[in-house]
């Protein structure tokens, strides 16, 4: 049975009287004005429920085939509008971009019980808050000036993690790649932001990778107890005490490193982001006041946003490369040309490597790492012709955005060199909107895409530099499976294990 298929069972094991009542004041009606919305069929109570499988994404891509770019959709007592077209997307994200300023914070039946309840970042409601941390984020964390002074925190860890992937090509080893790469993001990300790597050998970093996993294989479970209105008690009978204690230990953790930089404040010469956010949290006259729940909770979206997202995008890329070796040689052929053969490929080159740049580009807009995005109108409007009620929830479907085939030519094909012809040639270019949207767009957009960006880049390069990879399943060598696994992001449902044979040693002058 899947998660869909349990709640829905759930769902309607608790019907009650209340519920009928409820249904028939006309719940089921989309909330729009003189135009109706397109919309499929409902249910008495579930709604739509019962056309959205295990991946969402995919059923919201199906729908919009049958019922157009923009329809209404509600799911149990969740109701909806759903976007799949890049016009449409780019009357949010650009035209009425403030008008769409704001994630739907989620309806936690147990939110008042974590620590970080209405604390975060990202899903904090527009407004002087959530302003100031952007701006304090952008200018202190991930400006260009601070991204550069943070350079060899970057290159020690990729050349940490090179030198691990030598020493496992040696003992011939099969590797996970995703747990390494999850290593490597979560150390660079833990180091720029704390001075601290989280995810070195023992307890501290056993911790801390169990609660990324954690984190995200019941994060969407969690999210999805809205849809169970006032029954979403289950949830909290369900996951309740694991979500908490999950919270509370993240906490501890990083409550414990807090205390180590109140002890040395002053101390580096190289000021870390939880430097500054102490600064802030101890100025009474700060533009926005700050509690201590506030500064972890800021650190904690950063850091478990950026380390799992990050590393399985790339983890989507070096499968789609060990399937497509032409691309791969390809792309190894350019980093020779450009680097040579005597040195580690580095951020810096990256700008002489268009090649790379389409690769990137092109895994992101086949996998985006949020394939669904949200938004909440803040006032009453407009969107593509229909009337929009103040707070009506939107899902952006990037994912189906950007497989559109009106769009793009063969969409579900894994081709880079569509990003190497000229702008003239793009369809997209002729859409009137931004096509390639996978941090999304606007205000809300993904803070930290630039340093994503960077080191993806620079992992990739890296890796394919380096390294013949052999895929391993069972034993055996053969052709990636791309399935997606279920959840809120987009991840490889197998690990991705390989055998690293070493093709250059960039520090063998040095051995």
């Amino acid at each position: 049975m899947s998660e869909t298929q349990y709640y829905l069972f759930l769902f309607l094991s608790f019907l009650s009287p209340v519920l009928l009542i409820l249904f028939f004041n006309n719940l089921s009606k989309p909330k729009s004005g003189s135009r109706r919305l397109p919309s499929p069929p409902a249910l008495p109570l579930i709604g739509h429920l019962h056309l959205v499988g295990g991946f969402f994404h995919k059923s919201l891509q199906n729908l919009s085939t049958q019922y157009g770019s923009i329809f209404y959709l509600r799911l149990g007592f969740y109701e909806s509008i759903v976007v799949s077209s890049a016009p449409v997307a780019h009357e949010i994200f650009k035209t009425q971009d403030i008008v769409f300023a704001q994630h739907p914070f989620p309806k936690l039946c147990f939110g008042d019980e974590l620590p970080y309840a209405k604390c975060g970042f990202f899903n904090a409601p527009y407004g002087d808050y959530w302003r100031f941390m952007k701006k304090l984020c952008i200018s202190q964390l991930l400006s260009p000036g601070q991204l550069e002074r943070s350079r060899v925190v970057r290159e020690e860890e990729f050349a940490r993690f090179v030198r691990e992937l030598l020493e496992s090509a040696k003992k011939k080893e099969v590797v996970n790649l995703g747990a390494e790469l999850i290593k490597l993001t979560n150390n660079t990300l833990c180091t720029m932001a704390m001075s601290t790597r989280c995810s070195e050998e023992g307890d501290k970093a056993d911790r801390i990778r169990e609660y990324l996993k954690t984190t995200y294989e019941i994060g969407s479970k969690i999210v999805l107890g809205d849809v169970l209105g006032p029954l979403s008690r289950v949830v909290l009978w369900l996951y309740g005490k694991q979500f908490t204690e999950l919270h509370l230990g993240i906490d501890g953790l990083l409550e414990g490193i807090l205390k180590e930089h109140e002890e040395h404040i002053g101390e580096r010469e190289n000021e870390d982001l939880m430097d500054i956010l102490l600064k802030v949290f101890r100025d009474d006259k700060a533009e926005a006041k700050i509690s201590r729940i506030h500064l972890k909770s800021f650190l904690y979206d950063i850091i478990v946003g950026g380390t799992g997202t990050l590393a399985e995008a790339i983890v989507w890329l070096m499968a789609e490369l060990i399937n497509h070796p032409n691309v791969f040689h390809k792309l190894r052929e350019e980093i020779r040309s450009v680097v040579g053969s005597t040195r580690l490929v580095e951020e810096s080159d990256v700008a002489n490597l268009p090649y790379l740049q389409a690769v990137v580009k092109e895994t992101l807009r086949l996998y985006p790492p949020f394939p669904v995005t949200t938004r909440q109108c803040r006032q009453s409007c407009q969107l593509a012709g229909f009337d929009m009620p103040q707070k009506t929830v939107v899902f952006i479907n990037l994912y189906a955005i950007m497989r559109d085939p009106e769009v793009w030519d063969n969409p579900n094909e894994f081709w880079p060199e569509r990003f190497l012809v000229s702008n003239k040639e793009h369809k997209q270019d002729r859409t009137g909107g931004e096509t390639l949207l996978s941090f999304g767009a606007g205000r809300r957009a993904c803070p930290g895409s630039r340093l994503g960006l960077i080191m993806m880049h620079t992992a990739v390069a890296a890796m394919v530099q380096c390294f013949d990879w052999k895929f391993r399943v069972d034993g055996h060598s053969g052709k990636v499976n791309m399935e997606a696994g279920k959840g809120v992001f987009m991840h490889l449902a197998q690990p991705l294990t390989c055998l690293p044979v070493v093709h250059f040693n960039p520090f063998a002058s040095s051995i």
